[in-house]
């Protein structure tokens, strides 16, 4: 696909108007280590982190991309899958050493963030559709349970942190254009007031983008409406806030997929896709408050709160003999949920024969949906008409949550052997009230309870100031979703509670070294799970889950990001 690419920057005259214009912290230039904050209590660079982690930069994604899809730029990641779909009624499959690639739907396996609020709800259920691409700053992903900072996953974490506001003031206007009528353009203001040293400093990063197309099948166009905004002000000497706010709105038709038959004959018909009109949109909104505090040279603070809720609806090309039987959901989902949680942390620097710093803390989350059904037809004069929302088919409100206490501790044993050691307490409930009980549909209501104790540790050994070799070893958890409890494989009524969460066991071995202006990682890993979920059955638009037993990853990981002289890496 040919694109072009339209940007123009324009600076501070043209932001005198603005009212706002803000920052925390001084600008500064980039430091020769990216700098990630992911895996430990403190921000070290990616060479000292004793853990499998890497770092895409804002920038180097916007180069020569149309900023639409992550898979764009995080296919250089080692151990990272992106799956494009090409397919905006679905989200991107993305999997980390095999974590994740079960999900038919969303991302699963993996925690994400988004400036410290979780795209990935308390059941490890998770959309990566609102990350604003035309303003990141950086995107880190932690391959492997190796921090208590974080929960329910098995694969790891991808933290996306958006752009902070600096000096001077930016407008930058991006626009790409492509083939089927593909076109985004974006408007992104950034900027500050202060040095982000004294009280009343501000920073604001605000960004806005539109992308359309019509896509390369039949009944396959697409519109996204994405915005996001991230402003802070310092209060005093010793405190600052910021406010995260995201938005967006999505609107796709589902060419759903084809036979091998069907794709020989014309890979761009959309027969059934066409027959049922199916189609998704989306309307999501969430803001987030953090208020960081020093409370002395050895002790700061740090809470996250936040609060969002999403709509979906999707039309589904169910056949009508499925949608005809008592116990069907029908084609059309509806979905309403409300969520919010809250993370407390305090960090502690000191001294206990050897340096020591212990980051403590307790994260809440919960959230409740509101689930509907209904069939994707309607009947005039007895015959179907399909496309059209029908008779009510399934009705349930779905509550979760989540209750998890951590500990991660940093332990300079020497001057070149260092311990990271962690542990997290995850607990998660489930909760389903089902309303629509009718003769062959029986009463779905239930819910569960899963607890576990997570410990990860680590041993860095610098053999030089530019060598590291590091031992790993954590435990994952991962609770099934809502919708894998949803339905027994024995077809009977309620909660499928046989199904179990799996855990996993890691070790991982090392290295990275830094050449030049380039670094080269290395890693050797193996992964043992119990109870796997897997499918254990999909017909007529239900699908049941089951425990596959037990399971072994063994892989190895190689990866060098080099940056040669000028733009070239």
């Amino acid at each position: 696909m040919k694109i072009i690419s339209v940007r123009q920057r324009l600076y501070p005259a043209l932001l005198l108007p603005l009212t706002f214009s803000p920052v925390l912290q001084a600008a500064s230039a980039p430091n020769e280590q990216t700098m990630i904050v992911t895996a430990t209590p403190q921000t070290v660079s990616e060479l000292d982190t004793p853990a499998a982690v890497s770092v895409i930069e804002g920038e180097d994604m916007r180069l020569a991309t149309p900023r639409v899809n992550l898979s764009e730029s995080l296919t250089s990641v080692p151990g990272l899958q992106v799956q494009n779909r090409q397919n905006y009624a679905q989200d991107l499959q993305i999997s980390i050493r095999g974590f994740g690639s079960r999900s038919a739907f969303g991302v699963r396996g993996i925690r994400l963030y988004v400036d410290g609020i979780p795209a990935t709800m308390p059941d490890g259920q998770g959309q990566i559709s609102n990350i604003d691409i035309n303003s990141i700053q950086d995107v880190e992903v932690l391959r492997g349970p190796f921090s208590a900072l974080y929960g329910n996953a098995s694969g790891g974490v991808i933290n996306v942190t958006t752009e902070t506001g600096r000096q001077p003031p930016t407008l930058e206007a991006s626009s790409y254009y492509g083939s089927y009528g593909s076109w985004r353009y974006g408007l992104k203001a950034t900027g500050a007031m202060g040095d982000g040293t004294q009280p009343g400093d501000v920073y604001y990063t605000v960004s806005t983008t539109r992308f359309t197309t019509h896509g390369y099948r039949d009944h396959s166009g697409a519109r996204k409406n994405l915005a996001n905004a991230k402003l802070g002000v310092r209060l005093d000497d010793v405190s600052k806030l910021s406010l995260i706010f995201n938005s967006v709105d999505i609107k796709a038709d589902d060419p759903g997929g084809l036979t091998e038959s069907e794709w020989k004959a014309d890979p761009q018909q959309a027969p059934r896709a066409e027959q049922y009109n199916t189609r998704k949109t989306i309307k999501q909104t969430q803001a987030g408050l953090r208020y960081e505090r020093q409370l002395s040279a050895q002790d700061d603070i740090s809470v996250m709160a936040y609060a969002g809720e999403r709509e979906t609806t999707q039309y589904q090309s169910i056949p009508l003999v499925a949608q005809l039987k008592p116990a069907q959901a029908g084609g059309v989902i509806t979905l309403q949920r409300h969520y919010q949680g809250i993370d407390s942390r305090w960090t502690h620097r000191g001294e206990l024969g050897v340096p020591v710093t212990f980051t403590g803390g307790v994260n809440y989350e919960n959230m409740s949906e509101n689930r509907k059904g209904y069939n994707n037809f309607r009947l005039n004069n007895g015959t179907p008409e399909f496309g059209h929302k029908g008779d009510l088919r399934r009705d349930e409100r779905n509550l979760m949550w989540n209750v998890d206490p951590y500990l991660q501790t940093q332990w300079q044993l020497t001057q070149k052997l260092s311990l990271d050691a962690g542990v997290r307490y995850s607990s998660v409930w489930f909760d389903s009230n089902d309303h629509y009980i009718a003769p062959g549909n029986g009463d779905d209501s239930g819910d569960a309870s899963y607890h576990h104790w997570l410990p990860a540790g680590s041993l860095k050994y610098a053999l030089t100031d530019a060598w590291n070799l590091y031992l790993a070893a954590g435990r994952g958890f991962e609770t099934p979703t809502i919708n894998e409890l949803s339905y027994r494989a024995d077809g009977q009524s309620g909660f499928n509670f046989d199904l179990k969460p799996s855990t996993n066991d890691t070790v991982e071995v090392g290295s990275k070294t830094r050449i030049g202006n380039g670094l080269l990682t290395a890693a050797l890993f193996q992964t043992d799970t119990d109870d796997e979920i897997v499918v254990a059955s999909s017909m007529g638009g239900r699908t049941t889950y089951k425990n596959a037993g037990k399971t072994r990853r063994q892989g190895a990981e190689l990866a060098l990001d080099q940056r040669f002289a000028g733009d070239w890496r």
